[in-house]
């Protein structure tokens, strides 16, 4: 029985819910567990929240806690240490290889958009009767370039 087959009333899905693995974001390794899934000594994970190469969450009583992706950023900290750069390094490309995460998703979208303006297009010139202020776009050319018209009021 997978959990998205049950009913949010029923019993064994709140069981379930309850019981479920924590997700990659969730922190909830102390510091010591930590150290011992990255290899790193403790105080080295405290220097690290420091200087803000990763951000713990914390607890009621201020510990530190580490979700799965803190425990890899860790790993990937300690990779690039190890083939000795330096932590300014380490932070340069830390924040590079963040920025290329968002601008990926920025790409994504808007091919996504360019897919959905491109359908629309074939759509309009499927339909000629509907598209008479469309412009006739060759099909040959169709897939180069999209250009939008605006009428001046």
């Amino acid at each position: 029985m997978t959990q998205e087959n049950l009913h949010p009333a029923d019993p064994m899905a709140d069981h379930a819910q309850r019981h479920a693995p924590p997700g990659p974001d969730v922190p909830v390794f102390v510091i010591s567990v930590a150290a011992e899934l990255t290899g790193l000594h403790p105080q080295t994970l405290r220097t690290y929240d420091r200087m803000g190469l990763v951000s713990p969450g914390r607890a009621g009583g201020g510990g530190r806690r580490y979700s799965w992706r803190d425990i890899e950023l860790l790993r990937e900290v300690a990779d690039l240490t190890s083939a000795g750069i330096g932590l300014e390094g380490v932070r340069r490309i830390l924040r590079l290889e963040d920025h290329v995460a968002v601008l990926s998703s920025r790409i994504r979208q808007l091919e996504e958009q360019l897919a959905a303006a491109e359908y629309t297009l074939a759509l309009a010139n499927a339909d000629r009767g509907s598209a008479r202020n469309l412009p006739a776009v060759p099909a040959a050319r169709a897939p180069q370039a999209l250009v939008v018209w605006r009428r001046r009021r």
